[in-house]
């Protein structure tokens, strides 16, 4: 995976010490209700667009550039559906990093997206468009929660986003 240019920056700081940072997960539904997953050239999983925020980067728009950068696909983010956090994720370079993630929906904006859809960066084998009831066996662990954390917030009704929280804040 290309580490972004700022992160790359802060690393010769920092070294591989813990990085706190931004990232955005998206949701991209067809009319036909399939969902968008690309398979991961680092771990050969099937799972939803993902990426950092850039700095001052708006985070819905961040969400339609990874989208389109991952797959081709143009995209109009919908709605911020969930706000958690990662564990520590270690890089086979020893590099630290937890991610605060802003789930987010989001459709194509052509009806021939699924034609559409290519692997158009170096982070995925493959891209392809799947029934919510017949994911791949090999989906990420981190797809399959905030699918979790998408149906939560469906199920709300509410519009409002989900925050995880697996302890009550006492103060």
């Amino acid at each position: 995976m290309p580490i972004p240019p700022f992160v790359r920056d802060l690393r010769r700081h920092v070294g591989t010490d813990l990085l706190w940072l931004p990232g955005v997960t998206v949701v991209v539904r067809d009319d036909a209700g399939r969902i968008l997953l690309t398979q991961r050239a680092d771990n050969h999983r099937w799972a939803l667009v993902s990426g950092i925020v850039d700095p001052g980067e708006e985070p819905g728009l961040a969400a339609a550039r990874e989208v389109l950068e991952e797959t081709g696909v143009t995209v109009v983010v919908e709605a911020l559906a969930a706000v958690s956090t990662t564990g520590e994720v270690v890089y086979p370079n020893g590099d630290r990093s937890t991610y605060l993630d802003l789930l987010f929906t989001a459709r194509p904006t052509s009806p021939d997206a699924a034609a559409a859809a290519h692997v158009a960066d170096d982070e995925s084998l493959a891209v392809g468009w799947f029934s919510p009831d017949a994911l791949p066996d090999d989906v990420s662990p981190s797809t399959v929660e905030r699918l979790g954390l998408l149906r939560r917030f469906e199920e709300a009704g509410s519009g409002a986003a989900v925050f995880v929280r697996e302890q009550p804040i006492e103060g």
